[in-house]
This record gives C-alpha cells, structure tokens and sequence, in this order.
C-alpha cells in the first residue's frame, strides 16, 4: 500500500460505484470512513477487514449528528447518493441531504468533496431524476469547500444498471421496437475509468471547484451501441425498430417488462437517454493526469469476463453482486 495521504470519507459504499470505489481509494493510500445504515454489512467487506485504514460510521446521512461524527478528521468527502426509489419527493429529499452534507463538510474543515452526477445537455429541459442530479452538483459547488461534479453517461461494467439493461435488451431481444431514444447520441465510459477519476479527483489543485464531463471519447447510438454489444457477446446483429409513440414513462415501463431494471430506476435511466448526451469537454484527464479512456470494446470485454480478461489483462477492479441492481436503497448509486 502507499504512504497515507490522508482520510476520506465514502457514502453510498455498499452501491456499485461505492463498493468498487474503496478498495481502489485504500490502494491509492487514503485511510477511509465509511457513513453506512447497515455497519454489518460493510464490515463483511475484504476491504474492510482492515481496522487500521478503514473506519465504519453507523449512521444515516440525513443526520447531523450522524454526519458529524463521519465527518471527524476527513479530508476529502465522497457523495455517491441519490434517490433512484421512484418515491414521491425525491427532489426535496436530495436537495435537503446535499445541503445537509455541503454544511457538515463546511463544518468539519474538509477540504473537497467529489460527487458523481450525470452528463446533460445544456439548454434542455432534463428529466426529473437528471435534473436533481444536477441541483445536487450546483449545491455542492456553490458551497464553502470547493466540488469536483463528474458527469458520466452509461457505464460500461457489469452490475452497473444502465450497463445490465443494455445487456438484458441485447440477450432477450433479438428483434425489438422501440423508443426512438434509442436514435439517441450517448458516450459511454469503462467502469475502470469512472474509478480512476474518482480516485484523481482527491488530489485536483485545490481551487479547483467545477464540473468535468467524462466518457470514452467515442459517441454513437444507443442502437449502435446494441450492436456492438451483441457483437462483443458474439450474438447475431439485433433488428430494431424505433417508433415514437413511446413516451418516456412507458418506455420505463417497456424496460420492466423485458429487463429486472426496477422501475424506480428504468426511470432515471429512460429520462437521461431521451437526451444526446456526449462530453463538451475533456479537461479531466490531462488535469487529473490519469490514463486515456479505454476503448468502448475492451471495457465491453472486460465487462462480459471476455478473452481480455480471462488472461488478466483487463479485470474489472472490485467485486459486484448483480442482485444489488434491483435495490430501492437510496445508497445504490450506479
């Protein structure tokens, strides 16, 4: 392991992003407080076994006592949580647990905080799920310790959400009609890099408090991207037809019926993808100095176990149960 270089604090640790996350921040040396409802669980981890570098907050992060406590000694704080429960209100409840968090990072004297929210258009009317992600961002760059917001697409990585309903559709249908948003231009990332840049982000030059776009650099259609799935999967080419009666709601509903995706997170899934979204800026690898984003059809190969990481090459990092997919707990970020 490096040498410590400080303490971190991670939310949202028992999600996709979160439970992949840890161990690379641990790798990187940073000690590590993990703010978690259900202590037990986490404390099951490998990454977790070690009580030197890794401290367990029972607690819940609506509260400020409980944020309090997670808060003592962090130096950089990470906030993998949303409300992708299809419950009423969940604008007012990520508005209220982001404010709560900017002003126990205020408080405690950290230094940064690190959020992953969702590529958007610019000028465009979001989607209600999108749109909070995006106040989320604004709340923690308009606050007293400087933000980095990444703004990522799909994720190319299996037990991801956006990554299994691509799988789902491609395995299930091998014709389909569906909704024009498959027409849609997206810029997919390899799971890998999501973490690489997460990890990085701790270390940004410390007036840095803004947003960065992430993806792969390579944009096409979410019906292109069936393609090239099948393909990597070694699967006839898929036959698709998109018409445009299906709105966002029953598309969302049309993902229940051939996908597991929940539908409190087809959702937000359906209401990003209506939306071109591609990166208007790379700014973040030569900043953060990390490697180039790998190629959409290795990060496919490492995602389905492929040739490429049957031989070690490319592994996906961490360890993932798929059944954490079809979790309501507003701890799942992915």
């Amino acid at each position: 392991m490096a040498d410590q270089t400080g303490r971190v604090l991670l939310t949202g640790a028992s999600g996709y992003i979160g439970s992949r996350l840890a161990p690379q921040l641990l790798a990187a040396g940073w000690r590590l407080t993990v703010l978690a409802r259900r202590p037990d669980a986490i404390r099951e981890r490998p990454w977790a076994r070690d009580e030197e570098s890794v401290r367990v907050v029972a607690g819940d992060a609506t509260d400020p006592e409980d944020l309090e406590r997670a808060f003592d000694g962090v130096d950089v704080a990470y906030y993998l949580l949303h409300s992708m429960d299809g419950k009423g209100d969940f604008r007012r409840r990520d508005r209220q647990m982001a404010d709560g968090f900017a002003h126990a990072a205020a408080d405690s004297g950290a230094r940064r905080i690190v959020y992953l929210s969702g590529l958007h258009p610019e000028g465009e009317s979001l989607s209600p799920h999108l749109a909070s992600r995006v106040e989320v961002g604004d709340i923690f760059l308009g606050g007293e310790v400087p933000a980095t917001v990444l703004q990522a697409a799909i994720i190319i990585g299996s037990g991801s959400a956006s990554f299994e309903m691509l799988r789902h559709l491609t395995h299930r249908l091998p014709a389909m009609i569906a909704p024009r948003w498959l027409n849609s231009r997206i810029e997919p990332i390899a799971v890998r890099d999501v973490l690489n840049l997460l990890v990085a982000a701790a270390d940004l030059p410390a007036d840095s408090n803004r947003t960065f776009d992430i993806g792969s650099g390579e944009v096409l259609t979410y019906r292109a991207l069936i393609d090239r799935f099948a393909e990597s999967a070694q699967l006839r080419r898929r036959l698709v037809v998109t018409v445009p009666v299906l709105t966002p709601s029953l598309a969302s509903q049309w993902l229940g019926l051939v996908t597991p995706v929940p539908l409190g997170v087809a959702k937000p899934l359906v209401g990003s993808l209506v939306h071109d979204v591609v990166c208007a800026e790379r700014d973040i690898w030569q900043l953060a100095g990390v490697a180039d984003p790998l190629p959409l059809d290795r990060a496919m190969a490492a995602a389905l176990g492929g040739p490429s990481r049957r031989s070690g090459e490319l592994p996906e990092p961490g360890d993932v149960d798929p059944a954490w997919l079809t979790s309501a707990d507003p701890e799942w970020a992915g």
